[in-house]
């Protein structure tokens, strides 16, 4: 499951006839602006966005649909302490949710981009992707761009599609743009929408032939069809909704 894509209106399956290569953004571009996960601190695990919605609707919002645990009342000190026993039990996952609190100050953490790389480093020896991700941010924000590719490298072979977007941005400011280009058509190939994006405007300075910008779109407007559900179109409208408001 992609890191973060998700509509914000309930349209038909995306195809190359309904969505030409300059009106893709109509029926994707929300997918760029909702994460699709939701992590529980309870057991470590993670839901789609959709999924926790329907179980919110059910009413059963209260409990933990992995491990069945009392959701209700919990404080944000209950979640920080639930996080420290899995990151103490060597949980990736944890650990990944442990460094996010500290590179960003969130749950009332202060900032320590020291912290969250020791932690990402260590949640990306247990072979994380997103560990690995979250380190090329880092590395990519602080100016390091040798140890920014390298963990974006680690975690686009694992299959982590904004990391194959950001090596091709990597690519692109450097002055390659043949590589940046075979990055972003793998990324977009899986449903990158910012990678998609790019693609177009190298497709508009003529820089890709119609015929491999219609093969692109078409894997895209797949890919985004396989993570559309009926369930993550409502959670992205009260959303939508919530956020205007």
């Amino acid at each position: 499951m992609p890191a973060k894509f998700f509509s914000c209106v309930s349209l038909p399956t995306a195809t190359i006839s309904s969505v030409p290569i300059y009106d893709f953004a109509k029926a994707n571009e929300g997918l760029a602006d909702q994460g699709t996960e939701q992590f529980f601190t309870c057991c470590g695990k993670t839901i789609c966005t959709g999924c926790g919605h329907s179980i919110f609707l059910s009413g059963n919002h209260d409990k933990c649909p992995f491990c069945n645990s009392d959701q209700f009342g919990k404080t944000r000190e209950d979640g920080i302490a639930e996080i420290r026993k899995r990151v103490e039990s060597n949980d990736a996952g944890a650990i990944c949710e442990l460094a996010h609190q500290y590179c960003h100050g969130l749950r009332g953490f202060q900032q320590d981009h020291a912290k969250a790389i020791e932690l990402y480093s260590r949640a990306a020896d247990l072979g994380s992707s997103t560990a690995h991700y979250s380190l090329g941010e880092v590395y990519y924000d602080g100016g390091n761009l040798k140890k920014a590719k390298f963990h974006y490298e680690a975690a686009a072979m694992a299959g982590h599609e904004e990391a194959r977007y950001d090596l091709g941005r990597i690519e692109h400011n450097s002055g390659n743009f043949e590589r940046a280009l075979k990055h972003w058509t793998i990324a977009a190939s899986v449903g990158c929408y910012d990678a998609m994006h790019n693609l177009r405007k190298f497709f508009e300075q003529g820089l890709v032939s119609r015929e491999s910008i219609d093969s692109t779109l078409k894997a895209y407007n797949s890919s985004c069809a396989e993570m559309r559900s009926e369930a993550r179109d409502a959670y992205i409208r009260v959303k939508t909704v919530m956020e205007t408001s």
